[in-house]
């Protein structure tokens, strides 16, 4: 894993260096990045909310993952609620752990960072499942999240303000391992 190491992240004092490493790996503007530090902030006050870090020995951030059991009232679920209602699936809101976000450094993906950040914040989850949104299209990311054992339970999901259309994924938990 690069001899990198994950652990609890105080993502409150680290945020700049979260953002800056999705910033990175997502291809965000100085504006988006101001509006997601808000953001962040506002969902670490949720309860349950809690982040992990994946940091090299110089204790630098390369990849992150935060989020806390899911709740209907919030943004996010209120978005994504008609399109799961449509399927038949929206009691996945109820009783799960979203995966607000989970970003690594482009230099340090593909070796086993984003999953090691999953994996250990779902086994700490007291929820008996998982949910999360991906951009939809086939990427690295999905793969890794079908990997532990996400599904779509929701495509074609627009984000007011998002370009890309999303698609919303669910895993009972634990998740798989290889």
């Amino acid at each position: 894993m690069d001899d990198v190491a994950v652990g609890p992240l105080d993502l409150v004092a680290r945020v700049d260096d979260a953002l800056a490493v999705q910033a990175l790996a997502f291809g965000l503007t100085d504006d988006e990045i101001a509006v997601r530090r808000h953001i962040v902030l506002r969902h670490l006050t949720c309860p349950g909310a809690r982040a992990l870090g994946a940091t090299t020995p110089a204790g630098r951030l390369v990849g992150f993952v935060y989020g806390m059991p899911n709740d209907r009232a919030h943004w996010w679920s209120t978005v994504v609620e008609p399109y799961l209602h449509s399927e038949g699936l929206d009691h996945w809101l109820d009783d799960s752990f979203v995966i607000t976000e989970l970003h690594v450094h482009p230099a340090h993906q593909q070796h086993g960072i984003g999953r090691t950040l999953i994996t250990r914040i779902t086994d700490e989850a007291r929820e008996p499942r998982s949910i999360l949104s991906a951009v939809d299209t086939e990427s690295p990311a999905r793969g890794l999240y079908r990997s532990l054992g996400y599904r779509d339970l929701a495509r074609r999901v627009l984000f007011p303000g998002a370009p890309t259309p999303y698609a919303v994924m669910g895993a009972p938990l634990p998740l798989r391992r290889p």
